[in-house]
This record gives C-alpha cells, sequence and structure tokens, in this order.
C-alpha cells in the first residue's frame, strides 16, 4: 500500500491531512465561471475571507486570473494589480491565514510569497504555461499544487483526447513530480483538474477512480465546486448547484481527497465532519 505524506510544512507549520482540509476559493476577478463567487471590492473580499475563515477554511486560495473555458487573457500587471489588492487587506485582517496564491506565472507566485506571506502556489498548468516556476517554487520552499490541464483557458476544451483519462493523466504528472523533486521541493500536492480539459463523462470517470491518483504517494486536491459536471448533469445552473457539489465533494472524499477546493465551506466542512465518521 502506498502511504501518502500526512503533513504539508505551511510557513513553518505543520498542516495535518490526516482529516482533508477544505480550500475556500476568493477570486477577484469581474468574469468566474460563478457570480457568487467573484469579488470586487476590500469590503467583499474581507467579508468573504471572514465568512470563510468563521465557517472553518483551512485555507484561503487567492486568484486574480478567470481560468473558465474561453476566458480571456490578462496581463501581468493586471492579474498583479487584483490578487495584491486581496492579499494586502486579508493579511491585515487575518494574519495567521494560510493563503494559496491561484497563479500560472511564476513572477505573480514570487511576489505573493515574498510580499505577503501566501504559504502556497496553486498553479493550474502545472508548469507548462511558465517554465520558470519549479525553480520559483523550489526557491521559496512552499507547497506546490500541480494541476493537469491541457493548452490554456482558451484552448483546454478542445483537447479531450485520451485513451485513458487517469492513467494519461497519471504519465503526465510522473517526469513532472520527478523534476520538482529533483529541483529540491519538499510539498507537492497533485490536482487531477476536473473541468480542464475534460468533458463531463471524463470527470465522473477520474471522480470513481480518484483513489488510483494516489499510486504517486502525494495528497490529492479535487476541485469540482458548482462546475459544469455538476450543473449540466443536473440541468440547472452554476448558482443552483450547491447541492450537487456536495454530494460530489463527498464521492471525493470517499475516494480519498485530501483537499476539498470550494466556494462554500460550511457545507464542505459539514461532508469532511461526516465523512470522517465513515473512513
Amino acid at each position: 500500500m502506498i502511504t501518502r505524506p500526512r503533513f504539508i510544512n505551511v510557513k513553518g507549520r505543520l498542516l495535518d491531512l490526516s482529516v482533508p482540509k477544505v480550500m475556500g476559493i476568493i477570486n477577484v476577478t469581474p468574469d468566474s465561471f460563478y457570480t457568487g463567487s467573484r469579488y470586487g471590492t476590500g469590503k467583499e473580499i474581507i467579508n468573504a475571507a471572514t465568512k470563510m475563515i468563521s465557517e472553518g477554511a483551512d485555507i484561503l486560495d487567492i486568484g486574480g486570473y478567470s481560468s473558465r473555458p474561453g476566458a480571456g487573457d490578462i496581463t501581468p500587471l493586471e492579474e498583479w494589480d487584483r490578487v495584491s489588492a486581496a492579499l494586502g487587506v486579508i493579511t491585515r485582517e487575518f494574519p495567521e491565514a494560510v493563503l494559496s496564491i491561484d497563479t500560472f506565472r511564476s513572477e505573480i507566485a514570487g511576489r505573493a510569497v515574498v510580499e505577503y506571506g501566501a504559504a502556497m502556489i496553486n498553479d493550474i498548468s502545472g508548469g507548462e504555461l511558465d517554465r520558470e516556476m519549479f525553480s520559483v517554487v523550489a526557491r521559496l520552499n512552499v507547497p506546490y499544487i500541480l494541476m493537469h490541464m491541457r493548452g490554456d483557458p482558451r484552448t483546454m476544451q478542445h483537447n479531450t483526447e485520451y485513451d485513458d483519462v487517469v492513467a494519461d493523466i497519471l504519465r503526465w504528472f510522473a517526469p513532472k513530480i520527478v523534476s520538482l523533486r529533483a529541483a529540491g521541493v519538499k510539498d507537492i500536492i497533485i490536482d487531477p483538474g476536473f473541468g480542464f480539459s475534460k468533458t463531463v463523462s471524463q470527470n465522473f470517470e477520474m471522480l470513481k477512480r480518484l483513489r488510483e491518483f494516489s499510486v504517486a504517494g502525494l495528497p490529492v486536491l479535487a476541485g469540482l465546486s458548482r462546475k459544469t459536471t455538476v450543473w449540466k448533469t443536473l440541468g440547472v445552473s452554476a448558482e443552483d448547484a450547491l447541492n450537487g457539489t456536495t454530494v460530489l465533494n463527498t464521492a471525493a472524499l470517499l475516494n480519498g481527497a485530501d483537499i476539498l477546493r470550494v466556494h462554500d465551506v460550511r457545507e464542505a466542512v459539514e461532508a469532511v465532519k461526516l465523512v470522517s465518521r465513515l473512513i
């Protein structure tokens, strides 16, 4: 049996993954696919962070670049302006919060860690869109979320051909994990990338077989919150997809997820508490 790490080092503290953790999403973008997760003003950002922390979020993930299918590109300066404003107000209000920076740009990631104390880097491209990312992660010595995606948000849904979606993604992860280890990165979390370069049926296949990703010997993050897989299957909108999200989050937990990345923290925390009594 492959044993996955039970702890990751965040800002000198050990985050215990023996009980799955909840990562709350704070998008500082005007065009995220779920309107309820768009936070533009400092007050909206603080209100969102306050709510998530009070509901039990272990990590807050701050992103300024929309990764919805077909999303437009923005400059690094515009992305930094968005995330630095959010990081600034959150760190002033909650200096002990564990913050993750959601970016595929190494410059943004580096500045977030150095200037605002972000404790984790969440890269939707797995180093594909910025070849400097791995060396920056190694230099900063922070946990790295390695997510699978083909192409970029504008092209990813045109790249959904797989022989075996789980096996192909594991083969994609393998050399990247080797490179990260060789660079000295200690804490790696893998994210199969639900909704990124995958069809709805492929997302369900990955969810059913999520435990197979444990062969990598690393913690697994599942990001299913209010995604197309939920609302298209149910014939509803992203705004009405909370119940469906909770069902799929429960399935992810039962199939070995170590971290849930969500818009709705309270419901995810409750799912963790209940499922933890079963496993």
